[in-house]
Formats: structure tokens, C-alpha cells, sequence
């Protein structure tokens, strides 16, 4: 019963997300392309109906990001990137590159509230 449950509320919680979109920041072509490449180095390990989730692919919608999106519940091989590098299953969580010459090379960043934070002060207006 409480796998019907969760299986419910997910399609809910994915519905909501196609009928409440929002609309993404507006940048010039060039400010635009350089966000882009500074938003390749980061990526999101999450699932699809996870409430938490849907809040940071919100703010990820609503900056314009071209971030990639890891799905850790249905691809173990994400799955085990995640606890490799961050030490937790917990999503969401953004993974940080911070270039071949640090150590370490990756910051893992978990909670939907701090994501969103980091994301706005960077990519925000």
C-alpha cells in the first residue's frame, strides 16, 4: 500500500512540475553562452519525483541553467558516484568541479535549500 502511495504522489508532484514551469531568466546571447560553459562543470544527482528535487530543477528553470541532471534512483552506476565522492545517498545534491589542478577536484553540495542558494548568488541577477 505505501508503495501506491509514494507511486501517486510522485505522479502528482510531476505533474505539478509540467503545469507550474517557470519562466527562465533572460540573458544577452553572449552572457548567456558564458553561464553555459560555467554551468557544464556542475552536475545533479536527484530523483525525478523527489520533492526536494523539484525545487532545485525549479530554481535550475527559473536561472536558465544548462546544468545535467543525474538520476541516482534508476542508474546505479550514478548511484555509486554519488556515495563514492559525496558519502551520502541524500539527494539532491550538486557536484561542484573545481578543475583538474584541485584536491579535492569536487565539492559536493546536498540540501535543496543550500543548492538554490549557491546557484542564485552565481547565476542569479
Amino acid at each position: 500500500m505505501l508503495k501506491v502511495i509514494r507511486w501517486f504522489v510522485g505522479r502528482l508532484i510531476l505533474l505539478f512540475e509540467k503545469v507550474s514551469s517557470p519562466q527562465a531568466l533572460i540573458r544577452s546571447e553572449t552572457e548567456q553562452s558564458k553561464i553555459d560553459a560555467e554551468t557544464s562543470q556542475l552536475v545533479v544527482y536527484q530523483y525525478e519525483a523527489c520533492p526536494f528535487c523539484l525545487k532545485v530543477r525549479r530554481q535550475i528553470k527559473r536561472l536558465g541553467l544548462k546544468i545535467e541532471l543525474r538520476d541516482a534512483l534508476r542508474n546505479a552506476e550514478y548511484k555509486k558516484e554519488l556515495m563514492d565522492g559525496g558519502g551520502m545517498d541524500q539527494v539532491p545534491c550538486l557536484r561542484i568541479d573545481l578543475g583538474p589542478n584541485k584536491t579535492p577536484r569536487y565539492q559536493w553540495m546536498y540540501e535543496s535549500s543550500d543548492i538554490n542558494a549557491y546557484l542564485q548568488s552565481h547565476y542569479g541577477k
